[in-house]
């Protein structure tokens, strides 16, 4: 065994799929899922955006959870998906999600964040005509910083919100009690929004977890991090498990 044992805080079903992959690498885990999903009500203005959604020349795709809403949007009002119009995910179980549909879909190969997206040449062929426009399927809020890059380019850029991520209730000190029993020695989120949510369920006990190691998804959520006084962070540079096992392994672990 490695030694590590890591709190995962994903949604619910993601906890239990990195928890079984990293189980097969020899890493112990323990889960409390601090974001769960809750679609969002259809709204005039979302049948509106999936009505016209060929007037875009790319539709960007942030999550696993956007990627199912959204198809399902897809069957609902377009019975075949705009013709040449190209999509593209942060990372590749989103992309596949896609792809599986029948979507021409792109990802970056290395790296999924947003600074490996829009560094991505697919990308910027799709955005290589004239006025081009983007929409962002996401949950509520987030990925403003890939949107106002694309807008400095010139592109116009609209967003669709299809669900909200919510801290699920616990009971007092359940975060803590859960890293004291299971003796944890890291700490994993997958977003600046679980980040604050482990910030907001930790309460008073926030600097007795700084002295854990803290892997994170990518750059933007490292600094978030040391705002709030973290001092281990260790960049994945992606959310996805190889991310994550490569991390992990290359980290060495603490000595308690």
């Amino acid at each position: 065994m490695s030694g590590w044992r890591l709190l995962l805080t994903r949604p619910a079903d993601e906890c239990a799929a990195l928890a079984a992959t990293l189980a097969e690498a020899g890493i112990d885990s323990a889960s409390l899922p601090l974001l769960a999903i809750e679609p969002l009500p259809e709204t005039a203005e979302q049948r509106a955006t999936i009505l016209e959604l060929d007037r875009y020349c790319a539709v960007v795709v942030v999550s696993k959870p956007a990627a199912r809403r959204a198809l399902e949007l897809l069957d609902r009002y377009w019975p075949q998906p705009p013709f040449g119009q190209r999509w593209f995910s942060v990372g590749a179980a989103t992309g596949a999600i896609l792809a599986d549909y029948g979507l021409d879909a792109s990802w970056p190969q290395t790296g999924d964040d947003s600074e490996a997206l829009l560094a991505l040449p697919q990308l910027a062929e799709a955005l290589a005509i004239p006025a081009p426009k983007v929409l962002i399927v996401r949950g509520e809020g987030g990925r403003e910083f890939f949107a106002e890059t694309l807008r400095a380019r010139g592109v116009q850029v609209d967003t669709l919100g299809l669900y909200r991520r919510c801290l699920p209730e616990y009971p007092p000190h359940a975060l803590m009690d859960l890293v004291e029993a299971q003796r944890l020695n890291g700490l994993v989120v997958s977003s600046g929004q679980g980040l604050q949510s482990l910030h907001a369920l930790a309460g008073a006990a926030w600097p007795d977890l700084l002295e854990l190691p803290l892997f994170v998804p990518s750059p933007r959520v490292a600094e978030m991090a040391r705002q709030l006084g973290a001092r281990r962070i260790v960049d994945c540079r992606g959310a996805a498990a190889t991310a994550l096992l490569a991390a992990v392994r290359s980290t060495p672990r603490p000595a308690f």
